[in-house]
This record gives C-alpha cells, sequence and structure tokens, in this order.
C-alpha cells in the first residue's frame, strides 16, 4: 500500500467538491495564505450544475457570485455578469466557475476525476480515542484508476447531493417495483426541450414531487407542449392542500422564485395541468407499456415519470468519522433548528459558520448543500458564507 501523500511543511486543507461551494472554499483558503488541494469527481469543474445546465436559477447573479472569489477573478481581468440578471446553470458555469477555476492559484490546487471514497484519522478509526485529536485526516482518493492516501489538516466536504436523489416512494424507500424500472423515472430536472426532448414529446407525463424542481419541470413540459400538442401533464403532491405549496408568489424574498409557484398555480387552475394531491406513491408497474404509480387507492397512468423529490447527503464518505448529525434533518445538530423545512423556507434562514458547522473530530465541515441534509432550502450565497467562516477559523 502507498504511503499517504504530503508535503514538508503543513498539511493543506482538502476540499472535496469543485462546484460553487468547493471553489468558493478554495478561493477563501487562499485568500488566508492557506493551502487548499480540490478533489472534483468529475471531468470538469461543475460536474453537477452542468447537469442542470438548462434550468434558469431564481437568484440573480449577485446571489450567485462569491466576493473573495470574485476579487480574485478580478485581478485576472474578468468582468462580473450584471448583477440583476438570472443565470442558468451553463452560464453559471461558463461565466464563473472555468474562470475561476482558471486563476493560476486555484487551477494548481485542482484535480479532476479525483473521487474522494473515504476520509478518516490516519491510522485511528471512529472507535478509538488514543491520538485521534493529533492524528490529520487521511483521504482515500481514486484518480486514473489508482488509489492513493492524501493527508490534510481539515477537511471541507462540499460534495453536494446531486448525485444522491431521494426515491420516488413515499416514506423515504423506493415504491415496490421502483427499482426495476428507475430507467423510466427520471430522478433529476430532465431538458425536456433539448437534450431529452424525444423522450417526452407526446407522452402523458407525471411529475412528483413540490418543490421548485417540479415547478421547472412542469414549466418545461408545458412549452413542449406549445409545440407538440399532445403531450399530457399531471403533477402529484402528497400533500392535500396545494396553497402553500406554490410559495410566496409576489412576496416572495426572490420575486424570480415566487413567479414561478404563481405560473404553475394559473397553469393547475385553468386545466392545463392536472393536479393530484394526497398521492403517496407506494407501487410502480408497468400495464399495457405504460407505468401505473399506486398509492394503496389510486392508480395514475403515464409513460414517463419525473421524480422531483429532492436529495439526500450519502452518509459513507464521511462514515469513519465522529460526527454530530440531527436524527431528522441530518445537518449538524447546531445547524439542524434553523434549516428545518418544518419551521424555515431559504429567506428565513439565519446567517451561520463555522460554529454551527463543527462535528465532535475537529476539523471536517460539511458545507452547501450537503451541510443542509434533507432541507431543500439552500442558496449559494449561505454557502459562501458558511466556508469564509471556515477559513477564518482555520486561519
Amino acid at each position: 500500500m502507498p504511503e499517504p501523500v504530503h508535503t514538508d511543511g503543513p498539511l493543506p486543507v482538502a476540499v472535496v467538491g469543485a462546484g460553487p461551494v468547493g471553489l468558493a472554499a478554495a478561493a477563501h483558503l487562499i485568500s488566508r495564505n492557506i493551502e487548499p488541494i480540490v478533489f472534483e469527481a468529475g471531468e470538469q469543474v461543475g460536474a453537477s450544475v452542468r447537469e442542470w445546465g438548462h434550468v434558469r436559477l431564481f437568484s440573480p447573479w449577485e446571489f450567485n457570485l462569491d466576493p473573495v472569489a470574485a476579487d480574485l477573478l478580478g485581478a485576472t481581468g474578468w468582468s462580473a455578469p450584471e448583477a440583476d440578471g438570472y443565470p442558468t446553470g451553463a452560464e453559471l458555469v461558463e461565466r464563473y466557475l472555468e474562470p475561476l477555476a482558471s486563476v493560476p492559484a486555484i487551477a494548481s490546487a485542482l484535480q479532476l476525476g479525483a473521487r474522494v471514497v473515504g476520509v478518516a484519522r490516519r491510522g485511528i478509526d471512529k472507535l478509538k480515542d488514543a491520538g485521534r485529536e493529533e492524528s490529520p485526516f487521511e483521504l482515500v482518493v481514486e484518480q486514473d484508476g489508482v488509489e492513493r492516501r492524501v493527508l490534510a489538516r481539515a477537511v471541507i466536504d462540499a460534495s453536494g447531493t446531486w448525485t444522491n436523489p431521494n426515491p420516488l416512494g413515499s416514506g423515504g424507500l423506493p415504491a415496490v417495483g421502483e427499482r426495476a424500472l428507475a430507467d423510466r423515472i427520471a430522478y433529476r430536472i430532465p431538458d425536456v426541450l433539448d437534450r431529452d426532448r424525444e423522450r417526452y414529446t407526446g407522452r402523458r407525463v407525471l411529475v412528483v414531487g413540490s418543490g421548485h424542481s417540479a415547478f421547472n419541470a412542469i414549466l418545461d413540459l408545458v412549452a413542449l407542449r406549445d409545440s407538440e400538442p399532445a403531450t399530457e401533464i399531471l403533477w402529484a403532491i402528497r400533500g392535500s392542500v396545494p396553497g402553500r405549496k406554490y410559495g410566496g408568489g409576489g412576496d416572495d424574498q426572490l420575486p424570480a422564485r415566487g413567479a414561478l409557484g404563481a405560473t404553475v398555480r394559473g397553469l393547475v387552475e385553468d386545466g392545463s395541468v392536472e393536479l393530484v394531491s394526497g398521492f403517496h406513491a407506494r407501487e410502480v408497474a408497468t400495464v399495457d407499456g405504460r407505468l401505473l404509480v399506486a398509492d394503496g387507492a389510486r392508480n395514475v397512468a403515464a409513460d414517463e415519470v419525473i421524480a422531483a423529490t429532492g436529495f439526500r447527503p450519502d452518509p459513507i464518505l464521511l462514515g469513519e468519522l465522529r460526527l454530530d448529525l440531527d436524527d431528522r434533518v441530518e445537518a449538524a445538530r447546531a445547524l439542524a433548528p434553523l434549516i428545518d423545512p418544518n419551521l424555515h423556507s431559504c429567506g428565513s434562514v439565519p446567517p451561520h459558520g463555522v460554529d454551527e458547522l463543527s462535528h465532535p473530530d475537529q476539523g471536517v465541515y460539511m458545507v452547501g448543500m450537503k451541510s443542509y441534509g434533507r432541507a431543500p432550502t439552500f442558496l449559494l450565497r449561505t454557502g459562501y458564507e458558511q466556508v469564509r467562516s471556515i477559513a477564518a477559523a482555520l486561519a
């Protein structure tokens, strides 16, 4: 087994994930003269963002740029996008993430195609106390078919939740038959108007979920139907009263987000979208070539299903570390009550940082979407404040 990689000087801080928050973490560390090493499993920065590149954000550019990262970019001659414009995921990558990753101080720290598959205290498992606090972190990294070990003084996990979607089934478990029919179910926001157009054209499509991902999918399907009238759209939600599912409308703190909900409300009210409320998917089967989704009392037939049911963190990566996680939200225990979706929207989450993100194993932090556990209310601006606070504490 190869020896862990390290330098003769102070160990670097490992950042897992080169999305918006991971790259911002690197920028903040560099601004404080702390060496980062950034591991990205994808072959390009912003790998997950690229998968929803066709989706337009409901927060403007000014909310999606980290100030310290923007300062680094400004020194290279980069011009910031218009503050009040609303980028797509693809524009976020092209106009912000790719230029940021090209800044020499970040580029030299960035390792692409490098998947972190495990993190522990060097030579110390989760059970052992002796020498724990003095032991550096050891990351298992797979790159180009080779496994290696890398030592770090701290770990900032910005790997997100995009690759770990919630199931279609209610109760947190896949519906009966769901795994076998997973190729007929889209678990994210498909590119209905371009890449995935043929899959949905003229089809009866069921969208399951009550968040803004569902709204985006519905609106894309409506746009598809404008040119392909045979396309049918059904929308299933688990709640019995749809009113609060539409969000704040004109009173929303983010106007574009409120407009999404208001538009979908209008489509339901005029019959353009068929709403099925109080629906808890328990079984999926095929009948005459169609998917039949059942909740025990009703059956909904569709050619295609879009499960916009959210995401959850993958606990395996940090499984050998001592974490203090809330048993419901699956976020750091001190953070969980501040982001609990039963009590908060993203507009009501107070500022928070290193104190709320710390764990019994000092020096490991989950940031960005992953820090929110199962709560769906994360904004990029929140992640930028998280990594600012962590970098300050590490300095």
